[in-house]
């Protein structure tokens, strides 16, 4: 028998007993030494963490900003380290961290509603209060990014990309639509080498996505780079034979000659691309676009 909230590893399986995972805001102390000499003290240095127990026990941290949000670098702690060194801090929470955290929420759904009516300016408006508050705010940081996309601004929405692509959370599960709509509108804005840059750094976050490597396939022969194009369109259909796109578009570069008899890539003009697809140049004048 184990009392609540007593963690029992079987195999890969934490049994916890009927408690509940840890969640919250928590606190830490350092002691530091101010001065020197006969003026030196001793001075104790409080700082504030999110904590977020995961299935395996252990408990992912990240230190509050100076605006009380979640924000930088996560990191992994056993759950019996943890809770020899942090602290809950539930009326903290309530007090300070759970209205900044709202009123950042809040400015960033308005940003979002802003921009899916068009009112563009308004929108980097509210995305811009967001970022003031959490510069690495993934959710506000696309959607600057998107915003200044829709106006065609590409020096700012490299500005945005060069922000992004730094940041691991915005390659993770839950922000999987912003991130393929991020990558689609670089593209269609010809911006085709940050495009690539971003699916790549993906790529080494994510290995398994089929979409993914079809994307990439895609800034490859938007580039002229059949043969890479060719290479992550292969790769798309061994973890999904039966992606409609991939298929597609390896039957259309078969189709205008870019795969030759035994399947490598044969050079080609580089090619032209339109918003409904792709267009190549062959001997006998434009090709008609594919849908993809």
């Amino acid at each position: 028998m184990t009392e609540e909230g007593e963690k029992v590893v079987t195999g890969q399986t934490i049994v916890r007993d009927g408690a509940e995972k840890i969640k919250g805001v928590f606190s830490s102390q350092t002691v530091a030494k101010v001065g020197t000499g006969t003026t030196q003290r001793r001075t104790i240095q409080k700082s504030y963490w999110s904590g977020d127990e995961q299935d395996d026990g252990s408990i992912v941290v990240q230190p509050l900003n100076a605006n009380y949000i979640p924000s930088g670098p996560k990191e992994t702690i056993e759950r019996d380290d943890f809770l020899t060194k942090y602290n809950p801090e539930p009326e903290f929470y309530m007090s300070t961290v759970f209205p900044a955290m709202k009123q950042m929420d809040d400015t960033i759904v308005r940003g979002e509603k802003h921009r899916e009516r068009g009112a563009a300016y308004s929108a980097e408006f509210e995305f811009k209060q967001a970022t003031n508050v959490d510069e690495e705010n993934v959710r506000a940081n696309f959607g600057l990014g998107l915003t200044y996309l829709d106006r065609g601004d590409q020096v700012k929405a490299n500005d945005i990309f060069e922000r992004i692509v730094d940041l691991e959370a915005a390659f993770e599960e839950e922000h999987k639509h912003l991130f393929n709509d991020f990558g689609v509108n670089m593209r269609k804005n010809k911006m085709y080498d940050q495009a690539l840059q971003y699916y790549l750094r993906a790529e080494e976050l994510v290995t398994d996505d089929e979409h993914l490597f079809h994307n990439i396939a895609r800034c490859f022969y938007e580039k002229g780079e059949v043969e890479d194009c060719v290479k992550y369109l292969e790769k798309s259909l061994k973890i999904n034979p039966n992606l409609k796109e991939s298929k597609m578009f390896l039957a259309f570069l078969k189709s205008r000659g870019h795969i030759g008899g035994e399947g490598g890539a044969q050079p080609a003009a580089k090619p032209k691309s339109t918003e409904n697809g792709a267009k190549a140049k062959n001997s006998g004048g434009t090709a008609k676009p594919i849908k993809l």
